[in-house]
């Protein structure tokens, strides 16, 4: 069968469109790229990259284990909440004094030591939050028809996957900027404050719905 472009332009549109709303996770890239720097932003890029990934190999390869067993997204769910509620309180903790700095370890091990921790909070952002899964099981079922080969349902997948990454390390070179991080810093306190009540927020919303 021919590639379908008009389905890929359909699939590829609905969701450049979703990730144009700040969520959770732009919160959380701005956050770290103002407090530590580019390269722990990039890998928190990362993070919620792979686990775009890992929601949309669920959703290419059709189990819905979430349909199947829906105690699994009530523990995803509320995972996601306290998850968030963390967020929140930390981002609200903070005395919003804390360095900007890219300087980088002298060593390999160091240098990854130091960007784990922001790779695994990008990936527990994203597979935390049940709107991603919700969101790819529904666009799969929706824009993609069955008969669609599954070659080409994976390039779907990897473009998605690459996409998300792209935009949130555009988000993190952005907010980088030298006036713009300036300003950042300077307002870092309130900035953070006002993170930290959008992640509340958003995490009491996750819990009335």
């Amino acid at each position: 069968m021919p590639f379908d472009f008009t389905q890929f332009g359909l699939v590829a549109s609905a969701h450049f469109v979703a990730l144009l709303s700040p969520g959770p996770d732009f919160f959380l890239i701005m956050r770290t790229r103002i407090v530590h720097g580019l390269r722990p932003a990039i890998a928190t890029s990362l993070g919620i990259a792979l686990a775009n990934a890992a929601y949309i190999a669920l959703a290419l390869t059709g189990v819905s284990l979430l349909a199947q067993w829906p105690q699994l997204f009530a523990v995803l769910k509320w995972a996601g909440c306290l998850y968030l509620v963390w967020l929140g309180l930390l981002f609200l903790r903070s005395d919003g004094r804390l360095p900007i700095t890219d300087a980088a370890p002298s060593a390999t091990t160091k240098h990854f030591a130091r960007l784990a921790p922001h790779l695994l909070q990008g990936f527990l952002s994203g597979i935390l939050n049940p709107k991603n899964s919700l969101f790819y099981a529904l666009l799969f079922g929706a824009l993609i028809a069955p008969s669609t080969p599954a070659g080409e349902q994976a390039l779907y997948g990897l473009w998605m996957a690459s996409i998300v990454f792209a935009w949130d390390a555009l988000i993190a070179h952005s907010v980088g900027q030298p006036r713009l991080l300036a300003w950042f810093h300077r307002h870092l306190r309130h900035i953070e404050r006002s993170s930290g009540v959008v992640m509340l927020a958003i995490a009491a919303g996750i819990a009335l719905r």
